[in-house]
């Protein structure tokens, strides 16, 4: 009898742009076994694709109450243990919710939920029932920006002086200017998106990032967001300063307007001693800058680097790993938890990542709403 974890899937059917990144990342290290799922709100579409990709339609189901009814009913042994929630952003709470109360694990697209509050009752709901909870921000599954992590941690840079991250992207560019080609995009409808675009879209990944390799939480956030147009509700473009300390400061810049850019993540962190620099289009490159010294650039796999970046690390230096690389690393820490192994602090962002997300984006919102103050984030 097969050992893996048993795993489904809401969403992510053949229209999906992210169906196929988890897929293959739930693949590596042999960890999962996709079940059963509801690929598509069609039924029928949900089953010509479980046939497409060669998966058993006997667990292929209409809803998630079929679904959730029907694996309840199995033993335990053979039920599905852990659904991934790969759906538009508006169905992320009630399904994460329903899930986390039946007793099932969870890994979730971000951001985790539409607003603050749902994301407060998700880690209420998830605390209560001990469900192991993961948020697919997927950057963090690099190994040098795991080595990143470790370095800042191990004090190599010294005490952190300034952040800098910046998200650019383009894609809204050619949309953005057509009143009715904008309102084909699902990103710029509030109802199914929440109340932020760029911030909640992509700015929120280089919030959790600079928390995530500095190990500090942001204070205080001022915000400038742009709309572009007047009767464009969601924010496309923007600029956050941040404070993470009296004498910490940093900057986040986010755009989906940034004309040409595909996926330009950079993140920059600057110590009393030396700086590090991670750049997502060449992820395999960690540079360290250092006052009087050439720049060096470390790479993945080699004995110089942590025993936390080389655990995510699946091939021999000089061979290039990526996004698929990243996000299977993710899942691989999923299942470490799922299983009750020992796995890195760090190895899969979790349900504190998604609620100070979502804070970071209620705020981002307000600051520039109220005219562009300075706003406290919660504890």
């Amino acid at each position: 009898m097969s050992n893996k974890i048993k795993w489904g899937v809401l969403g992510g059917g053949g229209d999906s742009l992210i169906g196929v990144l988890h897929r293959v990342a739930a693949s590596m290290f042999d960890a999962y076994q996709l079940t059963g799922a509801v690929f598509n709100p069609d039924v029928h579409v949900s089953l010509a694709f479980a046939k497409q990709i060669g998966i058993s339609t006997d667990r292929i189901h209409a809803n998630l109450d079929d679904m959730i009814a029907a694996e309840l009913a199995r033993p335990e042994e053979d039920r599905i243990q852990v659904f991934s929630i790969l759906t538009p952003n508006f169905l992320h709470f009630p399904m994460a919710k329903q899930l986390l109360e039946a007793g099932f694990h969870v890994i979730c697209e971000k951001p985790m939920t539409m607003t603050y509050e749902e994301a407060l009752e998700l880690q209420k709901i998830q605390q209560k029932n001990e469900n192991i909870f993961g948020l697919t921000h997927t950057y963090t599954g690099y190994p040098m920006v795991r080595q990143m992590k470790q370095m800042i941690a191990n004090g190599e840079i010294g005490a952190v002086q300034k952040v800098d991250a910046q998200y650019y992207q383009g894609w809204i560019n050619p949309l953005i200017h057509d009143q009715e080609q904008r309102a084909t995009t699902w990103r710029l409808n509030p109802e199914k998106s929440g109340i932020s675009c760029c911030m909640g879209d992509i700015g929120v990944h280089a919030y959790q990032m600079l928390e995530y390799v500095t190990g500090q939480k942001v204070q205080s956030i001022l915000a400038d967001l742009n709309h572009l147009y007047a009767d464009n509700q969601m924010d496309i473009d923007g600029t956050v300063l941040l404070r993470l300390g009296e004498y910490t400061k940093g900057v986040l810049r986010s755009s989906q307007i940034a004309t040409g850019e595909e996926n330009n993540f950079t993140v920059a962190i600057y110590g009393k001693k030396a700086a590090l620099k991670w750049e997502q289009e060449n992820p395999n490159y960690l540079y360290l800058l250092e006052e009087g010294q050439p720049l060096r650039v470390l790479k993945p796999g080699h004995g110089y680097n942590s025993e936390f970046s080389l655990d995510g690390t699946k091939l021999p230096p000089g061979h290039p790993e990526g996004i698929f690389d990243a996000m299977g690393n993710i899942y691989k820490g999923v299942a470490k938890a799922i299983r009750g192994e020992k796995f890195h602090e760090g190895e899969f962002p979790g349900m504190t990542d998604g609620v100070r997300g979502m804070n970071f984006i209620e705020k981002s919102v307000q600051s520039h709403r109220d005219g562009n103050v300075w706003v406290t984030l919660e504890s």
